[in-house]
């Protein structure tokens, strides 16, 4: 495995293609709270309390509104049942599961950040 400093630097298209493509993710996911909310939905679907209680700290209105980006860009699919009183259901959908790598990918870095923090501060 080659090391950023063996590795070619790339070309400026190339570098201007790869940063169009990181904005647009970044657009996609900004908040803090997209990615947890995606992670919640892919474990099992769940209805709107159930994932208000377990991510701490979003109120209902950030919450709805987090859900409607979510939908809009097919990350997950909202059912409505027609039951008394009326049920919804969030749940993943296969585009969802396409983060995977990158959110273990956050997950090793922010690992990784919080111990180089923790590190600093011993010092």
């Amino acid at each position: 495995m080659k090391t950023i400093e063996e590795q070619e630097l790339p070309t400026k298209d190339e570098c201007t293609g790869s940063l169009r493509n990181i904005i647009d993710a970044l657009y996609v996911l900004n908040g803090k709270w997209k990615i947890a909310l995606i992670l919640s939905i892919i474990q099992s679907p769940k209805r709107f309390n159930e994932i208000k209680k377990e991510i701490e700290g979003i109120s209902p209105k950030v919450l709805a509104k987090e859900l409607k980006d979510l939908e809009l860009n097919d990350f997950i699919k909202r059912t409505v049942h027609s039951t008394t009183p009326v049920s919804i259901i969030y749940e993943a959908t296969e585009y969802s599961r396409t983060l995977k790598s990158v959110i273990r990918e956050l997950s090793i870095w922010g690992q990784m950040h919080r111990e180089k923090v923790k590190e600093s501060m011993r010092k």
